[in-house]
């Protein structure tokens, strides 16, 4: 028998070899620290490989990529769920798709360094500092503003929870959010268009569908003040991009700070990177060094369990 080969996808830090026991596998492994450029790459990249693990949704795996990864036997997603992969097509083919631990903590702490640094002006200011200067323009406290949450899931319960500590008033909106449950988090639920035209602080935490992609579009931004912030770090998709780029440079809203976007990674040349009212992350909101332990821990337990032929954390 061949020995295993196992491939490491989107590992942009190159960190997983040093967070797990691979060597434990006795296999052959690479790890690939750039992404693919389409499907047709994947594949030729990806062909002689028993095992992927693949970094959540950063690699797409529909079914016409399943199905020409011949040898694949096992792909190992980071986290319990990941979209990008067809689950269903993976079992036709007699691929395992296995998951690993998650914790949504990380998530809920970015996108409050994201809430303080926009509201702060850091980015200018810390570039000032850089290039020799000192104070510039004024910066806003957030004690006493409202912070608008769209949806109150686990996320956006865990960023609410903050915002009382910063004194903030929360009011939220999701397509089946009861008065009773927002109450049960501190928290008043109000419509859609309320949100939106309260909000000084409006925060994305929805899970993307068919439904709720674009739910924020030139509509919805056109509802907001002229010096509100608003935060995405659920899912790129679930913004109009276009209308966003539009509103930003119209100076519709005063600041949007982003850590996802329709395309990741994010193109060299996208208008998003020249905007003065943009705040930009390279999508970490999940990259700490305790989630990425776990991610990769699991993932070695998850290819032993599965050469073992006693598979872990299959998903449905």
């Amino acid at each position: 028998m061949s020995r295993l080969t196992i491939g490491i996808l989107d590992d942009y830090q190159e960190v997983a070899l040093s967070l797990a026991d691979w060597g434990s596998l006795d296999a052959d492994i690479e790890v690939f620290a750039v992404p693919f450029a389409d499907a047709d790459e994947t594949v030729e990249r990806l062909a002689d490989f028993d095992v992927l693990v693949a970094m959540r949704e950063r690699t797409l795996f529909p079914a016409g990529v399943l199905s020409r990864l011949r040898r694949l036997k096992l792909l190992v997603s980071t986290g319990p769920v990941n979209s990008a992969i067809d689950v269903k097509a993976a079992r036709e083919l007699g691929i395992q798709v296995s998951g690993t631990g998650y914790f949504s903590y990380p998530a809920a702490e970015l996108t409050w360094a994201l809430i303080l640094a926009a509201s702060r002006n850091l980015p200018a200011q810390v570039q000032s500092m850089r290039k020799g200067g000192w104070q510039l323009g004024l910066g806003a406290s957030v004690r006493g503003r409202i912070l608008g949450l769209l949806g109150l899931g686990n996320i956006g319960q865990q960023v609410a929870a903050f915002a009382h500590a910063f004194g903030m008033p929360v009011v939220a909106w999701s397509p089946n959010l009861t008065a009773e449950s927002a109450a049960g988090h501190q928290v008043t639920a109000v419509s859609k268009e309320q949100l939106f035209a309260s909000a000084d602080v409006l925060s994305i935490h929805m899970v993307l569908s068919e439904q709720s992609r674009g739910l924020v579009g030139a509509s919805e931004l056109a509802m907001m003040k002229p010096t509100s912030i608003l935060v995405n770090t659920s899912r790129g998709p679930l913004i109009d991009e276009s209308a966003l780029v539009d509103a930003l440079k119209r100076r519709v809203i005063g600041c949007a700070a982003l850590d996802v976007y329709e395309t990741e990674p994010l193109p060299v040349d996208h208008p998003l990177r020249s905007l003065d009212n943009a705040l930009l992350t390279p999508h970490i909101g999940y990259v700490t060094q305790q989630l990425y332990t776990v991610f990769y821990e699991d993932a070695v337990e998850d290819i032993a369990a599965f050469i073992s032929g006693t598979p872990l954390r299959v998903m449905a």
